[in-house]
């Protein structure tokens, strides 16, 4: 028989693994007799653990949820996956970053050695991107009260100034999808109010507490959180395919290999050694000639008529910028 110790850990670990276990599984699992596993389970709620007992043909134990959080037991892919998270952390915009550090000193603590050692060679360090202002970090309770709500189907009440800090009446919305977009948090609900889908940034909501009645959810347009995401981002109602609400073609006299490098999302199609098309797509006509212009080569516009103009509209205004006249 194993130690007590060796016993206790292995026990553990299979409550971890599975909801409920038969008692007579648990001591033919540790090759023990259902007498010790009752003894060793009385030993694992004296550390803390809150195991609770079910009756029934195949009586047996589970690990429930307690009021205190006591240690835990992982696995070694569990353990270097934890501590890759909360290295992470940092890029989630959550504000966490003191408590995620925190956090992994204590992983690190009590992982074994060889474990230490692939942590240790793993480091990341957070690149934010050049803006003349850095995102606002959204606070954890804020998170958790929109979360909360999101679950609970609750109308949610909330402060929600405008971009110049300028208060406005409170907003009442059903919650249906707390996301994360380029590192910021959004949540999305529907305006009980304006009686219409809307994208709220979670670094500007107070909430007021307490919540509403509790609503049935509605149907998202299109069914799909990320397509409703992507198509709001980029100027459609969401209820679509995403795409873009502006979509034009172009021949470049460039490469298709130089063009790719410089394009996310468009389509480059090689035509000869320095000549390609490009369709790609923005959020207005003046935006997608934009993109295009940015390029240092001729450019002949396929279509269509709106992709025309708005490069006419933009010569006239570079024309003026570069002669100096209003």
């Amino acid at each position: 028989m194993p130690k007590t110790s060796a016993r206790l850990l292995a026990l553990l670990s299979l409550l971890q693994a599975r909801r409920d276990w038969p008692a007579a599984l648990l001591a033919e699992r540790l090759d023990i007799s259902p007498r010790t596993v009752r003894r060793d389970v009385n030993r694992l709620r004296e550390l803390g653990y809150p195991i609770v007992a079910f009756k029934g043909p195949d009586g047996g134990y589970r690990l429930d949820a307690g009021t205190e959080l006591p240690p835990l037991l992982f696995d070694d892919e569990q353990a270097v996956a934890l501590a890759i998270a909360l290295q992470i952390a940092a890029t989630s915009g959550a504000g966490i970053e003191e408590a995620a550090a925190r956090a992994l000193t204590t992983v690190r603590q009590v992982m074994p050695t060889r474990l230490r050692r692939r942590i240790d060679t793993f480091h990341v360090t957070a690149v934010e991107p050049p803006a003349t202002r850095p995102d606002p970090q959204v606070d954890s309770s804020v998170l958790m009260a929109l979360s909360a709500a999101v679950h609970a189907r609750e109308v949610l009440r909330f402060d929600y100034p405008d971009e110049t800090g300028g208060q406005s009446p409170p907003r009442r919305v059903q919650p249906h999808h707390l996301v994360t977009w380029g590192g910021r948090w959004y949540l999305i609900a529907w305006d009980l109010d304006r009686e219409d889908w809307r994208t709220f940034r979670a670094d500007r909501i107070t909430p007021r507490i307490p919540t509403g009645p509790r609503f049935t959810p509605r149907e998202l347009p299109g069914g799909e959180v990320a397509a409703f995401v992507t198509g709001r981002f980029r100027g459609s109602d969401g209820s679509g395919s995403g795409d873009w609400p502006c979509r034009g073609e172009v021949i470049l006299d460039l490469p298709a290999a130089v063009v790719s490098r410089h394009t996310r999302d468009g389509v480059v199609e090689e035509l000869g050694p320095d000549r390609c098309r490009l369709v790609l797509g923005s959020w207005s006509w003046p935006g997608l000639a934009s993109a295009i212009g940015r390029f240092d080569a001729d450019i002949e516009v396929v279509g269509p008529a709106e992709l025309k103009d708005a490069f006419a509209r933009l010569a006239r205004r570079y024309a003026h910028a570069a002669s100096g006249t209003p």
